[in-house]
Order: C-alpha cells, then structure tokens, then sequence
C-alpha cells in the first residue's frame, strides 16, 4: 500500500515493471480529478507517504500515473475507462492494507474532507 491518487493507464505499451508515463486521451481530466482528491488529504497532498520500507518513495502532489509507478497490465481501471468509458482513479488510502480497527477513525478523519471535495468535482 501507500497514500496516493492513481490515474490511467496502469498499463504501458512496454511493461516495463515501472517509470513508463502511460498518457491516456484523457490524460488532464484524470490528473483534476486525482488532485482534487489528493489536495485534501493531509498525508496524501505532501507527496511523501513515508511507508514502512518504501520512505524515501514520493509523488508529486500527491498522485501518480500507474504504469509510471508500477506496470498493471490487464487492471480494470484501465479496462473500464476503454470498455466502458467510465473514469476511474485509484486510491490508495493507508501503508497498510487492513489497518486495525483502532486506526479506522483516524483513516476517516484523513479522508473525509477529500471524498467530499472529490464527489464534487465528479
């Protein structure tokens, strides 16, 4: 896991496993959106998620390509937006995939005020 907003395309024409700007057509409408989300995100909008064993890892504003992060071929972010026209982001909301249920309301607080202003935009 990290904190991050992802954007399509997961995949890259390479797959190369990472470093690959996969632009969509739609490319400035996916970083809006990513952003709008990650803006609000205190963890998330610093760029610097500071996980376990990945602390040096960063992203600019808060969001990322995916196939520039890591190569997804076959996801179905990307799937649904050139099947099904629907775009998707990705979120990565926590370091850890099921964090305990002690940290639940924390996570909540940490993303509350993005999800609102992400719903707006969409």
């Amino acid at each position: 896991g990290s904190v991050v907003a992802s954007y399509p395309y997961d995949d890259s024409p390479t797959h190369k496993p990472t470093g690959v700007y996969s632009k969509s057509a739609d490319d400035e409408v996916f970083k809006y959106l990513a952003k709008a989300y990650a803006s609000h995100h205190p963890i998330m909008r610093t760029g610097k998620p500071n996980c376990p064993g990945e602390e040096g890892e960063t992203f600019q504003d808060g969001i990322t390509n995916g196939a520039q992060w890591y190569d997804v071929e076959g996801g179905m972010q990307d799937y649904n937006y050139v099947w099904a026209d629907c775009f998707e982001i990705t979120l990565e909301l926590s370091c850890c995939k099921y964090p305990p249920t002690s940290e639940l309301q924390q996570e909540w607080e940490n993303n509350r005020d993005s999800l609102l202003a992400f719903i707006e935009k969409v």
